[in-house]
């Protein structure tokens, strides 16, 4: 596979209005995918687009729109809704393509542009493919003639659309009544649709984060700052705190005592769950490289299996598509549920959680501990140039830690998908060896880029 010039793991993203984040790449990109996505038979097309609270949405928006619109397709735009939603929605409304304006648990300052198909789901690396090399066409070519370009429209219920889906998989059995909820909602994307299903479920809620002003997104808040959550919870004694990012893809959950509760136990909790009513499929859970190994342990002697993949959710998605399985995601929180969504919903999975914590009758800081989460570190290492992973010395390092190992934990070295970082983590039962191989790794690639 070619090096992709603009497509991460996770779609685009960059800094907002620095290359290749810019209006020009964003109008490109509109007009790349719509020649892509536009088949030769005589009907209207049409493309989905939704986007978070950042201030720079209003700038890449109209981007995208006036490509989608040159090639001739018709656009419909949501405003703020969670990137699931832009997924549910785009298949529901019968669309050809959907587009997601995010960067997800960055900061203010970058956006991104995740795209969809028309089933719903993330594009292959394939089709990125062909978009990069559309997008560096000529801007003038193959453009739709004057009566045939696309119609563009504002969808004011994409959100109540969202929710009413959300509260279908919630089980009809159950409700939120006498619960009372913290729902941080990082200034993003579900500042609305979160709050609103559970009140409508029946809780009692708590929103925090729920003021975007396009500079505060995920700014203090939301799943990558759990203190906020925490304090949320104990400040309003409530029985379980719900973060989502940015983009309301992620979830972390606090118990009701402040602890913090990541994507590897949540999985465990729902995923036992369902193998105990017979509803998971695959025999399993599919989980990334950076997975704890607590949590392959604890499957294991329920006598399932979790099976690794690369660390993005598109890649979970792809091997669950593949195994039949209908639980998978992140340690940082991405849960898909197959049978409810076709990518990470942290709204859905925290639906999920809810339901057994209702059922159980337990407080959840009984549910929240699945398993022993076996000593982890993770350290990021910056760098401006290079392939460090290629230098003779990392090489080195990397095979004497895991000599050390000796196959009583993990090593994983491998550069970010999103930044320039080469993140280091390893994990074992003996935390001292963990520490110092972690340290001496990441001394070694420190020292190969210097």
């Amino acid at each position: 596979m070619g090096d992709r010039k603009y497509f991460g793991t996770d779609g685009m993203r960059g800094r907002a209005n620095t290359y290749p984040m810019t209006a020009e790449v964003a109008l490109r990109v509109g007009l790349a995918a719509g020649k892509l996505f536009r088949t030769s038979d005589d009907r209207r097309h049409l493309v989905v687009i939704g986007k978070d609270t950042r201030l720079s949405g209003y700038m890449i928006e109209p981007a995208l729109v006036a490509g989608f619109a040159s090639v001739g397709m018709d656009v419909r735009t949501f405003g703020p809704v969670p990137t699931p939603g832009v997924a549910m929605l785009t298949r529901s409304m019968r669309a050809d393509l959907g587009v997601m304006i995010s960067a997800s648990h960055n900061d203010y300052a970058d956006n991104g542009i995740k795209l969809f198909g028309p089933d719903g789901y993330k594009l292959s690396d394939e089709i990125e493919l062909k978009i990069e090399a559309l997008m560096d066409a000529g801007l003038d070519q193959d453009l739709a003639p004057s009566n045939k370009l696309g119609r563009v429209k504002r969808i004011d219920d994409a959100q109540a659309r969202y929710i009413e889906i959300a509260k279908q998989a919630f089980p009809k059995r159950l409700s939120l009544q006498g619960l009372r909820i913290a729902v941080d909602c990082a200034n993003g994307a579900g500042y609305k649709v979160a709050p609103t299903t559970l009140f409508e479920l029946g809780a009692e809620v708590f929103p925090v984060g729920v003021e975007p002003n396009g500079t505060n997104i995920n700014a203090e808040c939301g799943s990558t700052h759990p203190a906020t959550l925490s304090e949320a919870v104990k400040r309003y004694r409530a029985d379980i705190g719900i973060a989502l990012d940015g983009d309301a893809d992620r979830l972390i959950i606090s118990d009701e005592k402040g602890q913090v509760v990541d994507g590897d136990q949540i999985m465990a909790l729902v995923g036992l769950d369902w193998a105990r009513r017979g509803l998971l499929t695959g025999g399993g859970v599919v989980a990334t490289v950076m997975s704890n190994l607590g949590l392959e342990r604890r499957l294991k002697s329920e006598g399932l299996s979790l099976e690794r993949t690369k660390v993005g959710d598109r890649y979970v998605m792809a091997r669950m598509r593949e195994g039949g399985f209908n639980i998978g995601g992140e340690q940082s929180g991405h849960i898909i549920l197959r049978d409810h969504a076709t990518t990470g919903d942290g709204l859905m999975a925290a639906l999920q959680v809810l339901a057994v914590l209702v059922e159980s009758g337990k407080p959840m800081s009984e549910l929240a501990h699945q398993f022993d989460a076996v000593p982890q570190l993770l350290e990021n290492v910056r760098f401006n140039a290079g392939k460090p992973l290629e230098n003779d010395a990392v090489v080195a390092a990397i095979a004497e830690a895991e000599a050390a190992l000796n196959g009583q934990g993990r090593l994983l070295v491998r550069a970010s998908g999103t930044e320039k970082l080469i993140r280091v983590m390893a994990e074992g039962d003996d935390e001292a060896l963990v520490k110092r191989l972690v340290a001496e790794v990441a001394t070694a690639v420190k020292t190969a880029t210097a």
